[in-house]
């Protein structure tokens, strides 16, 4: 694990746009590769359960490249005690931000007590954050739903969102939608339940101190450049950044950060490649990089063929960074290689 060197971070700056923790996705190659497209979003780990490093000493969980940050670690819990001690692992480790799941909605994270369930404790949610936030030198902040099942969101999140202000949170991401606990599965709950964008912008006027970024249902840079010219403080992208990232991250750096330049997914492949050298070398596997390339392309000439070659070869003992050159071969470019970043 690589460790980073204590530099600051203005993390209300870089929270505008960041891509949201997402289980099995946005691991540490996946983070790697979105760096390469953007150098100010704020990226996000997967959720990381307190138990998991404070009773299972699982830090492989925290592995990451110095090249990452300014990242977060997203953390699972509801043991005030024990997420103060996975809070201080974390940035131990050399995280910028703990973050704490509020959000999900699986049974596995049910059974736990935390995740979504947490908006029916706003008091526990509370106290987790000030053990949390005395434990830390670096932000702690909160994913949250609107409500979940029957709850009254226009009730219950402003309630919840003034007890974690007591408790020190000044930056929360709010998914604009109820969670529902019971009858939807974890994928139905991403899109079933209706979006309320009016909500969160109530919340951004009734609070208008706290940091809110909004999440859910945003497809393109332009929608999150919309809900920023309306007041919200930043915007969480998911989905849409992993599967189409350079339409979402190569055009950030200058659209949402003011920079000069953007990238390119040509040169974020060209970047990629040093990368899955060194990560073969250790004994990695190629499609544990690659799978999370396969979007790179999307809706460019050759975009499939990059897709079948990546998908089909990566499984292949010995498949190394000639099989990506191979893929990219098949992608015709439409402008300059800009430099990687």
């Amino acid at each position: 694990m690589q460790v980073s060197e204590n530099k600051r971070y203005n993390l209300h700056r870089h929270a505008r746009l960041s891509v949201a923790p997402m289980m099995d996705w946005t691991d540490r190659h996946c983070r790697f590769l979105h760096r390469q497209l953007s150098r100010e979003t704020l990226l996000y780990t997967e959720m990381v359960t307190s138990p998991a490093l404070v009773r299972g000493g699982a830090m492989h969980l925290l592995a990451h490249d110095v090249s990452e940050h300014p990242v977060a670690l997203q953390l699972g819990g509801s043991d005030p005690v024990e997420l103060a001690q996975a809070a201080r692992i974390g940035t131990e480790a050399g995280y910028d931000e703990i973050n704490l799941n509020c959000g999900c909605p699986s049974d596995r994270v049910q059974s736990g007590t935390f995740g979504a369930v947490l908006m029916r404790d706003a008091a526990r949610v509370a106290d987790c954050v000030s053990a949390m936030g005395a434990a830390v030198d670096v932000p702690v902040t909160v994913k949250c739903r609107i409500g979940v099942d029957e709850q009254d969101s226009e009730e219950v999140l402003p309630e919840f969102l003034a007890r974690i202000i007591a408790a020190g949170c000044d930056r929360v991401t709010i998914h604009a939608r109820k969670a529902w606990l019971k009858g939807l599965s974890p994928k139905e709950n991403r899109d079933v339940p209706p979006l309320d964008y009016d909500l969160v912008m109530r919340m951004k006027q009734l609070f208008p101190h706290l940091h809110i970024s909004i999440n859910g249902g945003v497809e393109t840079l332009d929608q999150a450049l919309d809900l920023l010219d309306m007041g919200l403080d930043g915007v969480m992208i998911g989905r849409a950044a992993y599967h189409q990232p350079a339409d979402i991250l190569a055009q950030a750096d200058r659209r949402v950060f003011g920079q000069d330049e953007d990238s390119n997914a040509e040169a974020a492949v060209m970047a990629m490649l040093p990368y899955i050298e060194a990560h073969l070398t250790v004994g990695g596997r190629l499609n544990q990089i690659t799978r999370h390339m396969l979007g790179l392309f999307s809706g460019r000439p050759g975009a499939r063929a990059w897709r079948r070659t990546l998908s089909e070869g990566a499984v292949r003992p010995g498949a190394g960074p000639e099989l990506v050159l191979a893929a990219l071969s098949h992608v015709t470019a439409l402008a300059p290689v800009a430099k990687a970043v």
